[in-house]
């Protein structure tokens, strides 16, 4: 029934103003802005919609990733834009001192925070 329909997802944050900052200078992503929401743009098309909520909640999970071809670069990259990533030392997770999980058989990833404390990965595919 929905096999030909196009898909995006979307996830609410508590200040669309906050959040549009944080998503164009600091991830360099292009951002546009319409009936009160922000809409974010992938270079290859794919759109994701952000919108407010007064009583937003941040996840517990990662509501967005993003598929790098390095993920040691794109920490690097991150960081010297303000980003600070998430650390992990637990028996399910361990991150390096940079933030990212280095296990055999999964990918490199890494997570961080916006400003609504949505959970994002830099994620690099083998």
């Amino acid at each position: 029934m929905l096999e030909n329909t196009k898909t995006f997802s979307s996830f609410s944050v508590n200040d669309l103003e906050k959040a549009k900052t944080f998503y164009e200078k600091s991830l360099g992503l292009k951002v546009s802005q319409s009936n009160g929401m922000l809409e974010l743009e992938s270079k290859d098309g794919s759109k994701t919609m952000i919108y407010p909520k007064p009583n937003h909640e941040p996840a517990t999970f990662t509501v967005l990733n993003f598929a790098v071809p390095d993920v040691n670069k794109a920490v690097d990259d991150l960081v010297s834009a303000g980003v600070k990533f998430e650390h992990y030392d637990s028996e399910h997770m361990k991150t390096n001192a940079k933030g990212i999980v280095e296990e055999d058989g999964s990918p490199k990833i890494a997570w961080f925070k916006d400003p609504a404390g949505n959970i994002l990965s830099v994620l690099q595919e083998n």
